[in-house]
């Protein structure tokens, strides 16, 4: 299923990201497509969807085409959020360019890197620079419906100023109590998971970022013995 959104607000939130917000109210399908209207959209927290630009300013060879995670709780799906480091691509140009306004195709929402049901396990987050996207979508939602899962992000990034979405962080630390922050500007090594994970074996682990950072976590998890069917990850390629 796709609809048809128009891009309501964009703002830098960080050195070198951009956010952009579509509104689903009043959305449609593309004409001659099987569709619901935008306001039947609906996701699970930590989806992502895909986005086309329609007649976009700018063309390559990479395409017209972009998987985003949704940054936004499900309860807000009135208007969705993605985020983007941004660079010298005709995808980004177009999206950082075009005015406000113009509608984009967005399809159904789809994956499985989601909150795991069993609220006895901690979930434990690694999250490098924009990866931050799908756990934010989780943490505010199990803030706001008031999950009872422990919850611990572990957020790397290079620098503060390079960090999106670290005063939102702060705050829903102080909503749920379940919830511990842990922004981090050096590397994510053993010492600092076991300063922070008490239940190293019996954890459900998320790993999303850049390529190399998820295999680096994910060889980091397995050395300090947690469970590698407990690890889940998501990469996010440099387009």
């Amino acid at each position: 299923m796709n609809y048809l959104v128009p891009l309501k607000k964009r703002e830098q939130i960080a050195e070198g990201t951009m956010a952009f917000w579509f509104s689903t109210e009043g959305g449609s399908p593309p004409a001659g497509r099987h569709g619901a209207s935008g306001g039947d959209f609906s996701f699970i927290a930590g989806q992502a969807t895909d986005i086309t630009l329609i007649n976009p300013l700018h063309t390559d060879a990479e395409g017209d085409t972009r998987t985003f995670s949704i940054a936004t709780s499900p309860n807000h799906k009135e208007l969705l959020v993605i985020a983007t480091r941004m660079r010298d691509t005709a995808f980004k140009n177009s999206l950082n360019e075009m005015p406000l306004g113009t509608k984009v195709k967005m399809t159904e929402a789809t994956g499985d890197f989601t909150l795991h049901k069993n609220a006895k396990k901690p979930a434990v987050m690694l999250a490098g620079g924009i990866g931050i996207t799908p756990f934010k979508s989780m943490i505010k939602w199990a803030t706001e419906e008031k999950l009872p899962h422990k919850i611990t992000l572990l957020y790397g990034n290079s620098s503060r100023e390079s960090a999106p979405f670290l005063d939102e962080l702060a705050e829903l630390s102080t909503q749920n109590m379940n919830f511990t922050f842990v922004p981090l500007f050096v590397r994510i090594g053993d010492r600092i998971l076991r300063d922070h994970v008490s239940d190293i074996e019996g954890s459900v682990y998320y790993i999303a970022g850049p390529v190399g950072f998820v295999k680096a976590m994910r060889e980091l998890l397995v050395k300090v013995g947690a469970d590698e069917d407990s690890i889940r990850t998501e990469e996010f390629a440099g387009y």
